[in-house]
């Protein structure tokens, strides 16, 4: 019997109007039937498959247009949106919620749009140390940059969003000079140094990015670019790794390899891999051999050396 993952979460935060919500509707979009078919796992070779299923947890509806049947539940309220994809708004406790959405709707990924409120050191702990169930796949924390230039005072929620966060958008760069945009990336940098850094119109951003799941029955990455391009390239191999070099490899990553996923196998067994921007996850995963793909900046630059390191992995 094939091994079942973790659900993957992506966990997105920001101030009061940053655009939280925008980037929802993206990814929501994206996901979306008829928007172009999922990428398989060799960068650029299409291949056609089933649309993935998304569960969006929010405090509540919000600024989501709704027009479908409510459906209650004992810890959140369900609707379905488009592509089979379902908005929930938490009526319990967080954890209770996110169970009851594993349990009801089985979904490919779950994004918990935090409260701008919201502290993320807090709420990675708990889903960390008290949901075994679920992967946290990515924290994205939005900034915006047109607040940030006007009032560039950042409180302890800010700082606790910022600092949490793997991926921090540098958003509504449009209302605002480079110079100040610059201004406002060098600030938020000082609360986190490790993160990546995307500046962006209307939270445009390649959603491969965000997500780390990968699925042998879809390929390696679900959705198409957006207006942020990157590069990328797979890697596979029928031999097993040997896990010791890899690690090594994995934990000297460049920073503009911002995403890496897939499958690896080792003598002991087979991995799921997830990468994002210096964090590492390993997961049990009955694989037969390696499949990984490398979501990046300069990756023509960079691939030779990650291509070398590798194959010396080789066993």
């Amino acid at each position: 019997m094939a091994d079942i993952p973790k659900t993957p979460m992506m966990l997105i935060t920001g101030s009061l109007g940053s655009g939280k919500t925008t980037l929802l509707r993206r990814i929501l979009d994206s996901a979306a039937p008829n928007r172009g078919q999922p990428p398989a796992l060799q960068a650029g070779n299409p291949a056609a498959g089933p649309a993935a299923r998304i569960a969006v947890l929010m405090n509540e509806f919000g600024e989501l247009a709704i027009d479908s049947r409510v459906i209650s539940g004992k810890n959140i309220d369900i609707i379905e949106l488009a592509g089979g994809c379902v908005c929930c708004s938490m009526t319990g406790e967080f954890e209770s919620a996110v169970r009851e959405i594993i349990e009801t709707v089985g979904p490919d990924y779950i994004v918990v749009e935090a409260t701008g409120v919201a502290e993320s050191d807090a709420l990675v702990f708990e889903v960390e140390d008290n949901l075994p169930e679920v992967r946290l796949d990515s924290v994205v924390c939005i900034v915006d940059a047109y607040l940030g230039t006007r009032h560039p005072y950042v409180g302890y929620t800010s700082r606790s969003q910022i600092a949490s966060a793997d991926i921090i958008l540098i958003n509504k760069v449009d209302l605002v000079t480079p110079a100040e945009a610059q201004t406002v990336e060098a600030g938020v940098a000082q609360y986190n140094d490790r993160a990546a850094f995307l500046r962006t119109v209307k939270c445009g951003v390649d959603a491969n990015l965000l997500f780390g799941q990968t699925s042998r029955h879809r390929g390696g990455s679900l959705f198409p670019a957006s207006e942020d391009k990157f590069d990328s390239f797979a890697w596979t191999s029928e031999k097993s790794l040997d896990k010791t070099k890899f690690d090594e490899l994995v934990g000297e990553l460049p920073q503009e390899l911002i995403r890496a996923k897939g499958f690896v196998r080792f003598e002991e067994g087979g991995r799921l891999f997830n990468y994002v921007v210096g964090r590492a996850d390993f997961e049990e995963f009955d694989v037969a051999g390696t499949e990984l793909v490398f979501i990046g900046r300069n990756l023509d630059r960079l691939r030779p050396e990650i291509e070398n390191r590798l194959n010396e992995c080789r066993v």
